[in-house]
């Protein structure tokens, strides 16, 4: 018996495996009785593999390079994103954990000075005397995470008792680091002051030697200067405490060189860190000695003689 179904001029596909790979077909069907499956890919060339002439797709192997290094870049870049996302939360939280306000005491008795002028702008607490006003003024920089009305209570006697100016900065954030408006942002909230000073306490002191070269004098309190103003020529002033545990005598002495050679030092007998504040003790610090309203005219007398005149 014929293994063909019909002869040549019936035109019938031979069944037989062998007769199909003659033929160059494939013996599977794609649904249709007798129709042959065509495979897709196209002619061999010298060299190509058996994935190159066939429709198998291709693995992960074969994955163009263009490709792995889109991806790449897209893993690092999100993972930078993550990174500086974990970063600015970590400092946010840092900066409203722990802040340091006035306390109620000193401050309610402050208020209560008719001599005093006490201004809230927003960008800063402004100090002023309700009479007699010299012309002379300091933008004070508060020290990380301290509350501007912390130091109303200390500069109290300079602007009563001397006539003094003082506009004490809120910096952003509580870190005056992340602070980065001039000088003139807060001078131009007195203009009836002629001759400024620039001062701030521990890490606002380190702002303020920043700012320092755009103003007529220098003040720190309990801190000390990371850049170099020993060629600066300014009038520098430098406050500090015995028993202070943060910005011990050794580091005030050790960063003397960066301040002028006729720098003024002052070290006020009993002191802490927090002594330069009225916001109660602080973590690390010393404990003062001296009797804080004793410090407070110690720092108005001190002012007094040294800011510059109108």
């Amino acid at each position: 018996m014929s293994r063909f179904c019909g002869g040549p001029s019936g035109g019938r596909v031979a069944r037989h495996p062998r007769a199909a790979i003659a033929l160059g077909t494939s013996t599977r069907n794609s649904g249709r009785r007798g129709r042959p499956e065509r495979r897709v890919g196209r002619r061999p060339r010298t060299g190509d593999t058996l994935d190159d002439v066939t429709d198998r797709t291709p693995s992960a192997a074969h994955t163009p390079a263009p490709r792995r290094r889109r991806r790449w870049v897209r893993w690092t870049l999100g993972g930078l994103g993550a990174l500086v996302v974990l970063l600015v939360g970590g400092i946010l939280v840092y900066s409203q954990v722990g802040v340091m306000g006035a306390e109620p005491g000193p401050l309610a008795a402050a208020e209560a000075n008719p001599g005093l002028t006490i201004t809230d702008d927003g960008a800063a607490v402004v100090l002023s005397p309700a009479a007699g006003a010299t012309g002379q003024g300091l933008v004070f920089i508060p020290g990380a995470k301290v509350e501007a009305e912390g130091y109303i209570a200390t500069f109290a006697d300079a602007v009563v008792d001397d006539g003094v100016t003082v506009v004490i900065t809120r910096p952003w954030l509580n870190l005056a680091f992340f602070d980065p408006r001039p000088l003139s942002t807060f001078t131009d909230l007195a203009p009836s002051v002629s001759a400024w000073a620039v001062g701030g306490h521990s890490l606002g002191g380190v702002r303020a030697c920043q700012l320092a070269t755009d103003a007529d004098a220098l003040v720190l309190f309990a801190s000390y200067c990371a850049t170099d103003l020993s060629a600066s020529g300014l009038p520098v002033l430098s406050l500090s405490g015995s028993e202070d545990g943060l910005s011990t005598p050794q580091k005030i002495a050790d960063a003397k060189a960066q301040l002028p050679a006729n720098a003024t030092f002052v070290e006020i007998p009993g002191a802490s860190h927090a002594s330069f504040g009225a916001y109660g003790p602080q973590p690390g610090d010393g404990t003062p000695t001296a009797d804080p309203a004793k410090v407070d005219r110690v720092i108005a007398g001190e002012l007094a003689g040294f800011l510059p005149a109108p």
